[in-house]
């Protein structure tokens, strides 16, 4: 218990304000309602911004981090596209307003997602010399990619089904 109140006290506060952040945006994202591709984009821009803030400040130079986590992001995405096959939006024809869907896997995956990178940041930490070790390294990586990747597949769908649906003012399936 006493670990774990000196990791949560160690803790930034910008990393407890990007939690309740992410928390509100997962219970919105369950209502159906209208928002904007800005909006989406707001979740996968977070986690890509944090993944390459952690590549440079631990592997600045290392293509091979890049490349480990560029492949996590590749599986995640295509993860993510899957995770909104039956996303339903329509485009408002004289507004452009984007209405989607409740999104119930969002919050869910923000929060696993939130706990697995809080958990590798936190064992890079406590314990530094983790960077160098290659099954930490490579998992760390292409896990957080791979997380990052889930929220860029789904962003993509959601592009990919609202130029499709431009015009058109009417629902049907993103596929």
């Amino acid at each position: 218990m006493q670990m774990l109140q000196l990791i949560v006290s160690h803790t930034p506060i910008w990393v407890w304000l990007v939690l309740a952040f992410l928390v509100v945006r997962g219970i919105k994202a369950m209502k159906p309602g209208e928002t904007s591709l800005g909006k989406l984009a707001i979740v996968p821009v977070l986690f890509t911004a944090w993944g390459m803030w952690s590549i440079n400040a631990r592997y600045a130079g290392s293509w091979q981090a890049w490349a480990l986590w560029l492949v996590g992001i590749a599986a995640g995405a295509a993860i993510g596209w899957a995770l909104l096959r039956r996303l339903q939006l329509r485009v408002e024809p004289t507004t452009g307003a984007l209405w989607r869907g409740a999104d119930y896997s969002l919050l869910p995956l923000l929060l696993v997602t939130f706990l697995v990178k809080y958990g590798f940041e936190v064992a890079l930490a406590m314990s530094p010399e983790l960077v160098a070790d290659t099954g930490f390294r490579a998992a760390y990586l292409m896990i957080s990619g791979g997380f990052t990747g889930i929220f860029v597949g789904k962003f993509i769908r959601y592009v990919s089904a609202s130029r499709g649906l431009v015009g058109q003012g009417k629902v049907m399936p993103a596929a």
